[in-house]
């Protein structure tokens, strides 16, 4: 489950993270109060659970009246990234000197959390792990006995935070280990913590995901998980059909039977020089109706070009999935997305016969499908 910022900062702020005066609206009216409350300036942030808000356009400075409430007429009801902006966080502005970034996850390869610090906050994370990873001081941190106050300071120490701040950037990174690790935490992250000219630092934003199946011994942010989805017209419709959704920054959609699968399909689309638009798993055994649904998913998503479907019948019946496939598709006076098609395993040879080719483009391998699917999503970005 992924908190909205004002949701993780009303989280880091109890915990006793210094963050910004805020408050939520949801119309204009809400903003200008919000605003003439805090005193500007503020800035104005859609609530939405996408990275990059402020080049999309969904973060605003204002210094008054005029200005708040045409950016909150701007930001408000805006598509920002295929999220629909519902509510605004009213924050106010920081006068900052530095920017850094702290965070806590898990690193899979190692098997441990790490706490992980870096100079160049303020700006995309992972671009600065792939441009120059040296950059982020990182500590491994043994969950048995957590996070020693040794390993928090060397990680602050490693990254060169200003001696200034040094104390405080532990403490705040310490706590926010505490949240991850009693709070079920998949990724806890600040970004930016703001330095300001007095020494000062302030969590100027927020992001914390919670394992959702450890929900039922978290409440508090239980309580938080309906308003957590909305704003997200994908994510409820996954809730709905149950299905685990990951939506993508690629084109080509992928629906697949089996984690394993999906993953063995987004590398290859990768590979063959295309982007993953989304992680859609229908999971063992689905019927049509739930492949009709993976389908409605799918071509919901305004990001998706085209879409493979990479099937392997194991408890999955090849001709079910035909089923649902035509089924879908039939209701259609045109098809929105080409749709690429590979059945393998039980009943394959059946989904084959069955599958209606005016409606979709069948292939016999994986590679040619994945191929196939690029090459249309390729074919519909540049008309």
């Amino acid at each position: 489950m992924k908190l909205h910022e004002y949701q993780a900062k009303n989280v880091f702020a109890d915990a006793g993270i210094p963050t910004p005066a805020s408050a939520l609206a949801s119309d204009v009216d809400g903003v200008l109060a919000a605003a003439e409350e805090i005193g500007y300036p503020v800035a104005i942030k859609a609530q939405v659970q996408v990275g990059g808000r402020g080049k999309a356009g969904g973060i605003e400075l204002v210094e008054d009246d005029e200005q708040a409430r045409e950016a909150a007429n701007s930001i408000l009801g805006m598509d920002l990234k295929g999220y629909h902006v519902d509510q605004v966080l009213v924050e106010e502005a920081v006068d900052f000197e530095n920017e850094l970034y702290v965070g806590i996850t898990m690193d899979r390869g190692e098997g441990k959390p790490v706490a992980m610090v870096s100079t160049r906050g303020g700006v995309n994370i992972e671009e600065v792990a792939e441009e120059d990873p040296d950059a982020i001081a990182r500590e491994h941190i043994d969950p048995s006995f957590g996070m020693h106050p040794y390993q928090a300071r060397k990680a602050v120490y490693d990254a060169g935070v200003d001696q200034a701040v040094a104390r405080d950037v532990s403490s705040v990174l310490t706590t926010l280990y505490d949240l991850w690790t009693s709070r079920d935490g998949s990724d806890a992250e600040i970004n930016p913590l703001m330095v300001t000219a007095d020494d000062e630092v302030i969590a100027a934003d927020a992001v914390m995901n919670v394992d959702e199946d450890a929900l039922f011994r978290q409440p508090e942010l239980a309580e938080m998980e309906s308003e957590a989805a909305s704003g997200d017209e994908l994510e409820q419709k996954a809730d709905e059909y149950d299905f685990d959704y990951v939506r993508l920054e690629g084109n080509t959609g992928i629906i697949g039977n089996g984690a394993g699968l999906v993953m063995t399909t987004l590398d290859l689309v990768d590979h063959y020089g295309g982007e993953p638009a989304n992680f859609l798993d229908v999971g063992g055994g689905a019927k049509a109706d739930r492949i009709a649904n993976a389908l409605d998913m799918v071509f919901s998503d305004e990001n998706v070009d085209s879409v493979v479907f990479n099937i392997f019948g194991g408890i999955t019946r090849g001709d079910e999935v035909a089923k649902g496939i035509n089924e879908a598709l039939e209701q259609f006076d045109e098809i929105p997305k080409p749709v690429v098609v590979r059945l393998a395993g039980t009943n394959w040879e059946e989904g084959m016969e069955i599958l209606n080719e005016d409606l979709v483009t069948v292939e016999q391998t994986l590679e040619d499908a994945v191929q196939r699917a690029v090459s249309y999503a390729e074919e519909v970005s540049e008309q």
